[in-house]
């Protein structure tokens, strides 16, 4: 008998258990499910995140993973992925499917079909995926040989994974997954069966489908539908700006690494967003707007954006004043709390919204303004420092998490306000069935930004990673709608270079460090790409820089 040490529930007491040598994680979660809020999706054994297949041969931590861990949700949207592609397959035939981007709760797709797609077509489509699920197949897990993977992929005519596979000549083992004979390739895990991925949607939408999951924080329902046509169209966008480049998916960049060409694709990829800058500032200047809002998630370049706009509406002959509103804190002891008691920064009512509200209206005005400087080691505003006053056509620039919450600006004018929202929206995927998220672009590059300019470790970042993500599902996320412009800050060739940076960071976390599942996540999906060495062709004004070091706006 081996003995366990086993974790049913975050925050749980482990218990010792004994199990005999060869058990499968799933047979262990079988005698404690029915006890279990969610469905265990996968388990963390020690500090790796195994798949419930795995069988149990030394002593060992095990713990328990549903819907609501990150990573349990990453594997179950793996598998419904797998599902609807196995669906398809039944009901359309060999068509191409095309896995493109996130958008709304789920992933939005293309299938790619002589005639229309019709609302018809996906009823059935689902209608099988029920029907998958309701059978309960197994997921098999094959490990081939690269011949092997060559003459699969060229045999199923998965010429995207083939090619990309090609690019890899370290990569010596492939593994594959099955399901009723239906076989693919997924970067990621999977649960033991269909009968485990239950809750899901299918959506037409557009020239697509929208494949749509639970969230974490309600695991067991499909959340509501928001028409999000604003991220819908800059991810179309994004995907124009790659065509543009000839870059559809990793193998397409890597090429252009290896001959050298990515230098020009640098170049081009710098003039889109400068480009995009300069329409943004006509557009802000065409309208007459004076205060410009700018939000977006951690990592998203925001302190760059903004720069560089102040910079193009100088051209206009403007003179915005810049404003953080991290110097809007309420006193230290006003903060509001955490359930745990400790201060939640975050809050919209961590703000003074009556000053803020006040001063920018009075500054709108041609009013002198004495604005606050928040002293974060007193934990209170001191005033006397910046008194300032604007003429009466200056605009405002305010970057911060709330921005786009109305809650922030309620009292001034609609009308004077431009909102923008910015974030790194990937537009590279790895092959057609395997996409890129956007979430593990911009942990990358707070990993490398953190240890450039905070001293930070990567074990340290990836540690604080799940509670900033649970800070923009709740203040930043649900209010990107409100924008009047998307800006997409994310470069088709920065995980190119964001590798050489990010690699030895993560190298360097150990296997008994409570992040090295996924430190080791992270270094598998960044050995899809050819490394740029030499990044001295990317401009010191570029938003990448902003990350990796080199930035003539700071």
């Amino acid at each position: 008998m081996i003995p366990i040490k086993l974790i049913t529930q975050p925050g749980k007491n482990p218990i010792d258990i004994e199990v005999e040598e060869c058990t499968t994680i799933e047979e262990i979660v079988k005698q404690y499910q029915g006890k279990l809020p969610y469905r265990v999706l996968a388990a963390k054994v020690n500090h790796r995140v195994r798949e419930l297949t795995r069988e149990i041969t030394e002593p060992c931590t095990i713990t328990f993973l549903d819907m609501r861990n990150a990573t349990a949700s990453r594997i179950y949207q793996n598998s419904v992925s797998f599902v609807y592609l196995k669906a398809i397959n039944e009901v359309l035939g060999n068509v191409r499917v095309e896995i493109q981007n996130s958008l709304n709760k789920g992933i939005y797709t293309e299938i790619k079909t002589r005639r229309p797609l019709t609302p018809d077509d996906v009823a059935k489509i689902e209608e099988k995926m029920r029907e998958l699920v309701k059978a309960d197949i197994p997921f098999e897990r094959k490990i081939l040989t690269r011949e092997e993977a060559f003459r699969l992929f060229s045999d199923h005519n998965h010429e995207e994974k083939r090619r990309i596979l090609k690019s890899m000549p370290h990569v010596e083992k492939v593994p594959v997954y099955s399901c009723d004979g239906f076989l693919n390739f997924f970067y990621g895990q999977m649960v033991p069966s269909t009968g485990y991925v239950e809750y899901f949607e299918l959506r037409k939408y557009r020239n697509g489908v929208i494949v749509r999951f639970p969230e974490p924080a309600a695991p067991d329902k499909i959340p509501e539908f928001r028409n999000e046509s604003k991220l819908y169209r800059a991810f179309g966008e994004a995907k124009r700006w790659g065509n543009l480049m000839g870059i559809s998916y990793v193998e397409d960049l890597n090429k252009a690494i290896g001959t050298g060409e990515y230098k020009e694709i640098i170049q081009i990829s710098e003039a889109l967003h400068e480009k995009k800058i300069a329409y943004i500032a006509d557009d802000i200047v065409r309208k007459r707007k004076r205060i410009i809002l700018i939000c977006g998630p951690s990592s998203s370049g925001k302190t760059s954006f903004a720069k560089r706009l102040i910079i193009q509406l100088r051209v206009h002959g403007e003179r915005p004043l810049y404003i953080g509103t991290d110097d809007y804190f309420v006193e230290r002891h006003e903060t509001p709390l955490l359930p745990d008691g400790t201060p939640n920064f975050e809050d919209i009512e961590a703000l003074d919204l009556e000053l803020f509200n006040r001063n920018m209206n009075d500054l709108l005005a041609g009013k002198e303004v004495d604005l606050p400087v928040f002293d974060f080691y007193t934990g209170r505003k001191t005033f006397g420092t910046r008194i300032t006053k604007i003429s009466k056509d200056q605009p405002i620039i305010i970057e911060g998490i709330h921005v786009l919450n109305r809650k922030l600006t309620e009292k001034i004018d609609d009308e004077s306000k431009y909102k923008i929202y910015i974030s790194p929206l990937t537009q590279l995927n790895i092959d057609n069935h395997n996409r890129i998220p956007t979430t593990d672009a911009r942990l990358l590059r707070r990993i490398v930004r953190d240890h450039q300019f905070r001293g930070y470790d990567a074990s340290k970042t990836l540690e604080q990673w799940p509670k900033v993500r649970a800070g923009e599902d709740k203040n930043i996320f649900p209010y990107n709608g409100e924008a009047d412009m998307l800006f997409n800050s994310a470069h088709i060739y920065e995980l190119g270079v964001l590798k050489k940076y990010a690699e030895p960071m993560l190298e360097a976390i150990g296997p008994e460090e409570e992040t090295y599942s996924e430190a080791v996540r992270l270094l598998r999906f960044l050995r899809y790409f050819r490394t740029i060495e030499d990044d001295s062709v990317i401009p010191n004004n570029s938003i990448l820089r902003e990350f990796i070091g080199g930035s003539i706006l700071f």
